[in-house]
């Protein structure tokens, strides 16, 4: 019975340790920190207005300035050679990374997304600045976000949104298209982020 008494108490604790560290903590960010939204439609706002995208509600919910980077159409490829102009011009403590939508669309080897993304974050934190990853859900009945988001987290243990722009696509009433949010989604999709930079510690 001790033995039994004991191996429960350990996996208990081992069950509390995961849970206070699954999510990889970041620096808390100052009060006028900038924060630089970075990605595709996803992030510009398509299927609302330009006050109701995910930025534009998250900058509100967190009282920091938060820039729209979204381009529509954009593949990770181009992300890639677009973001350390921002960077610099821009001095962001945090990038907001939600790419590959496109690549997926298009049928982009994954390896080469998987890699694109992996070095956008390195950028970013070579640069001194946070990172948090959005995964994007693949554009079929599973709405699944493909594993190498969830393994890049890991491997570079950044903290990740994986679950609210699958929720949100597989209502009807949050998205606008099969592939975009409306802004009651948009909605949603910014208050999971402000969820996760404070479980992060950013907040």
């Amino acid at each position: 019975m001790t033995l039994l008494w004991r191996l429960i108490t350990s996996l208990l604790f081992l069950l509390q340790l995961a849970a206070c560290s699954k999510t990889p903590q970041i620096p808390p960010l100052a009060a006028d920190a900038v924060i630089l939204a970075f990605g595709d439609s996803l992030t510009y706002g398509t299927g609302a207005g330009e006050s109701e995208s995910y930025p534009a509600v998250l900058e509100k919910l967190i009282g920091r300035r938060v820039l729209n980077a979204g381009i529509p159409g954009e593949l990770s490829e181009t992300g890639l050679q677009r973001l350390p102009e921002i960077l610099d011009r821009e001095k962001p403590a945090l990038l907001l990374l939600c790419h590959g939508g496109n690549d997926l669309l298009q049928k982009i080897d994954r390896s080469v997304t998987a890699g694109n993304l992996r070095e956008m974050i390195r950028i970013a934190r070579d640069k001194g600045v946070s990172v948090v990853l959005l995964s994007v859900p693949a554009p079929d009945l599973s709405l699944a976000p493909p594993a190498y988001y969830a393994e890049i987290a890991k491997e570079t243990g950044t903290p990740i949104e994986s679950r609210a722009l699958p929720r949100i696509l597989g209502k009807s009433g949050l998205k606008s298209d099969h592939i975009h949010p409306n802004a009651a989604g948009y909605r949603v999709l910014a208050d999971s982020v402000y969820d996760l930079l404070k479980k992060s510690g950013a907040l």
